[in-house]
């Protein structure tokens, strides 16, 4: 099974199921954001919680191992997303990426943020004026090598 068959068996099982995506992170003992990610095909789980998650969308077990599998990271993504929301983070790093490099390097040296010893944590902010969406990354910081 792929990653793209496992993402559409996913799917169809959420929505048969009527369920949410933090109702299948607590079902697999992990955070909403890379449960979600995992079942969208861009990270792996262990066992372990691959199989918790294809239990509880009552899936079979080609799911659980396809879940286990290492993700081919960004491949699903299109140069410039079309997707108005992924749009909208793309224009992001367009208007605020450098500044965002510019204040990091400033603040810690030259080097970069890690995607891989990383969290992210999505929450919903009421707000009079409409709710607010705030996003928090959370990644180590690694300075670059000089030799």
């Amino acid at each position: 099974m792929t990653k793209a068959q496992m993402t559409e068996a996913i799917l169809a099982a959420k929505q048969a199921k009527k369920t949410t995506w933090t109702a299948i992170a607590k079902a697999a003992g992990l955070s909403e954001v890379y449960t979600t990610s995992a079942c969208l095909g861009e990270n792996a789980l262990d066992t372990d919680a691959a199989q918790k998650v294809a239990k509880f969308l009552r899936l079979k077990p080609a799911v659980a191992t396809a879940l286990t599998e290492f993700a081919n990271k960004g491949e699903a993504a299109p140069t410039v997303p079309k997707e108005p929301l992924q749009y909208r983070f793309q224009e992001i790093i367009y208007v605020y990426g450098r500044t965002m490099k510019e204040v990091i390097e400033e603040k810690f040296g030259a080097g970069i943020m890690s995607a891989i010893d990383f969290t992210m944590d999505i929450e919903k902010v009421p707000d009079p004026k409409g709710d607010r969406v705030k996003i928090t990354m959370n990644g180590k910081f690694l300075a670059y090598k000089k030799w």
